[in-house]
């Protein structure tokens, strides 16, 4: 079997955290219907939430908002970044989206849950946890690779700085030029390299990646944006701010605070 069809047909373990059984038994009756999946467990508070994420690292999380005494978000920030598994939200309550996608989660579910709606976040999720987990085996190649260049024992380090860039995709591994990278995506614990219209995710921070691409002309413009200068068609007023808008038509957010040195790195790479 290849890395790839390994990759399809490894279930997506999924953990289902809310203190309404009701709303449990409703997202575990909808993930029973679907193929590839195992419910590692239920939970019925943060606490227990808490606990079974550590000890299980499931890949997905369908989580309650509103939870007694530990919600969702409170959830999020006890396991930390490092161990929080990929995040679909589900309340009652639209107010909460802001904060949701602020805090890096995969979907977004509204009560009462459609079905059409569900089976998509779920499929978002599948894809995004076997990018998570390519990722892994990139880095884990790159570090391999960067020993036996050096003579050395494996280490975790990443390759050289400003070299190019090992990503898995769809069971190859390919070797990206810095240039040919668009825009970079702060994503938890990982970066997501945007090439072409295409996602990668690499386990990196985001101010490893911007030491490590800063020859090559990228530039902060966002706490979770890196941006190739080169890329940029126009800077487009938005209220008090500006938008980075790419040759491809994506369109980032500029905060105040990164606006010149954007603006310096685009007078540089005309």
């Amino acid at each position: 079997m290849t890395d790839a069809a390994a990759e399809r047909a490894r279930p997506l373990r999924v953990l289902i955290a809310d203190d309404e059984p009701l709303a449990r038994r409703g997202v575990r009756a909808r993930l029973a219907r679907l193929p590839g999946i195992e419910i590692v467990a239920e939970c019925a508070g943060g606490h227990e939430a808490i606990a079974s994420i550590r000890r299980l690292a499931p890949d997905v999380v369908f989580l309650d908002v509103q939870m007694p005494e530990v919600d969702g978000f409170a959830v999020v920030r006890e396991v930390g970044p490092e161990r929080m598994p990929l995040v679909v939200f589900v309340t009652a309550y639209d107010a909460h989206a802001l904060r949701a996608f602020e805090a890096h989660a995969a979907d977004y579910l509204l009560k009462p849950i459609d079905d059409e709606r569900f089976l998509r976040a779920v499929e978002r999720a599948r894809a995004r946890a076997a990018e998570r987990r390519a990722a892994d085996v990139v880095r884990r190649l790159s570090a391999v690779l960067a020993a036996v260049g050096a003579g050395d024992a494996p280490a975790a380090a990443p390759p050289p700085e400003h070299g190019r860039i090992l990503v898995r995709d769809r069971g190859r591994v390919l070797i990206l030029d810095p240039e040919e990278i668009d825009w970079v995506e702060a994503e938890r614990d990982y970066v997501c390299l945007h090439v072409r219209g295409r996602r990668h995710l690499l386990r990196e921070t985001m101010g490893a990646m911007e030491h490590r691409l800063a020859a090559s002309r990228f530039v902060r413009v966002h706490r979770s944006y890196l941006v190739n200068a080169a890329r940029v068609r126009e800077l487009r007023p938005v209220g008090r701010e500006y938008a980075a808008v790419l040759r491809d038509g994506t369109e980032l957010k500029v905060s105040r605070g990164y606006l010149p040195g954007l603006q310096d790195a685009l007078a540089g790479a005309r």
